[in-house]
């Protein structure tokens, strides 16, 4: 089918076809007051990133949510590409989950998507009644029409992790995904793949261990995860447990975007490992670490040997380029991941972090780099924090970063950040030879929004992106 059908659901009909799709011109993005010090609710921002507007990298619309401390973060849609057969459909509603209240916000961007409204409030007490489940996180649009929100814990903050279902079109708490007693021990992130019958899973930690910030001692107490869960994607329940070899903390998850395809990669933030997942022959699943990014010796810092902190991680549309930052570190990476068993690093850029020249940390001993990194300075700003969330436009030519991890983790390890605000940035992508380049005339300062410095998180756009479409 071609993408100009005219009964086509949302989305695009395959990856490839998705790479021809429009130039981006805005950009929806959570912003966090939670631990800033400003008492104010978090907000969905619009960003203008069309270079031909006059209000290009401009805040052009902000919405505010009726509470305070919800701590947003991730986002997803209604309705995607594994909906593209249903004519039916239409992707006019961003789903944001809150991490820490455990509300989920629906929100109307069809109506007018450069001033997006509220649609729906789902208050804690319903998923609760109905899922028993609490700190939302990731949130994927099904091929049934329903939408999917994974959990990291219970209502106390214990670990589970579980999911909750939504009638996509009317926003109703279902129930849970998973059978009952189901859950896993923790959750954080997932992506499924139904020609394979499988969705797997990961996890960060159990809410009461992360929510207040990052305490060494715990990873000695063996209180973060390690493990991925693999799930049969018919029967709603897990089949097999990957225990991960340098992999602590994995949290974003990126099948291959080749719906055939029964591999892909999960960045596992505290060992700063890429590890590769695939079936095997049997139909079992193993795992391989492919990247190992090491730790730096310091003075100065928390701990004597800094990890890089992988965080987020995506896969071009093609599935050729794998993206990941490294957000204490403060680089940005690109490997060539044509065949995943060896992906080859073909660019580098460091965007901040915390390893820069004239900052508090002082490097010892580094296998990577023959000095520190200079300061990021963008349009006289001066970055704080670290390279965090990406995104990707569609042809894959145009990267996006934004500097805030989570609030409480924002505020311990990059201080400055609370009182600067974030940034988002844009990096051009050579997608011919590979490289990456800051383009230096761009930037939006969440430190001069109109209430004060905000934590500018996920991004999002209208049409689906490469980290919120799963084809089937």
């Amino acid at each position: 089918m071609a993408t100009k059908c005219g009964n086509c659901g949302p989305g695009y009909s395959t990856p490839l076809e998705a790479m021809k799709g429009p130039r981006e011109e805005i950009v929806y993005l959570p912003c966090i007051y939670r631990n800033t010090g400003t008492e104010a609710p978090d907000y969905l921002a619009t960003v203008d990133v069309d270079p031909k507007s006059p209000q290009y990298c401009q805040v052009i619309h902000r919405l505010p949510m009726p509470n305070l401390k919800d701590e947003l973060h991730h986002s997803g849609w209604n309705t995607c590409s594994s909906c593209f057969g249903d004519s039916s459909k239409s992707r006019t509603k961003l789903v944001l989950p809150s991490l820490i209240s455990s509300r989920i916000y629906v929100v109307d961007v069809g109506s007018e998507p450069r001033a997006p409204k509220l649609h729906k409030v789902i208050e804690p007490k319903d998923i609760h009644a109905k899922c028993e489940l609490a700190f939302l996180h990731t949130s994927h649009c099904l091929a049934s029409g329903e939408v999917m929100i994974s959990s990291l814990g219970d209502l106390k903050g214990n670990g589970k992790g579980g999911f909750v279902l939504l009638d996509g079109e009317t926003f109703e708490v279902k129930g849970t995904w998973e059978r009952p007693g189901g859950a896993a021990p923790l959750g954080y992130d997932f992506w499924y793949q139904p020609r394979h019958n499988v969705m797997i899973s990961t996890e960060w930690a159990a809410p009461n261990v992360l929510r207040d910030g990052f305490n060494p001692a715990d990873v000695e107490a063996g209180l973060y995860g390690s493990h991925l869960y693999v799930w049969d994607w018919q029967r709603h329940e897990i089949v097999q447990t990957l225990s991960l070899k340098d992999g602590l903390i994995p949290l974003e998850i990126r099948f291959l975007h080749n719906p055939d395809a029964a591999q892909g990669f999960v960045g596992c933030a505290l060992s700063s490992t890429i590890q590769r997942f695939y079936k095997n022959e049997g139909g079992t699943w193993s795992v391989e670490k492919v990247i190992q990014v090491p730790p730096k010796k310091v003075k100065g810092w928390l701990l004597p040997e800094m990890p890089g902190l992988i965080t987020d991680i995506l896969l071009s549309l093609d599935d050729r380029f794998l993206y990941f930052s490294n957000w204490l570190h403060g680089d940005l990476r690109q490997y060539d991941v044509s065949d995943p068993q060896r992906p080859r690093l073909t660019g580098q850029l460091f965007l901040g972090g915390s390893i820069v020249k004239g900052g508090p940390v002082q490097v010892l001993e580094d296998q990577e780099l023959k000095s520190q990194p200079e300061p990021l300075v963008v349009k006289g700003k001066r970055v704080a924090g670290g390279p965090q969330m990406i995104q990707l436009s569609l042809d894959g030519k145009r990267l996006y970063v934004t500097t805030s991890l989570y609030s409480a983790w924002d505020k311990q390890f990059y201080p400055d950040l609370i009182r600067e605000g974030s940034v988002m940035l844009q990096v051009d992508v050579d997608t011919v030879k590979g490289g990456l380049k800051l383009n230096p005339n761009f930037l939006v300062d969440f430190g001069k929004e109109p209430l004060g410095p905000a934590l500018a998180h996920e991004l999002r756009y209208p049409g689906g992106d490469c980290s919120s479409d799963i084809w089937i």
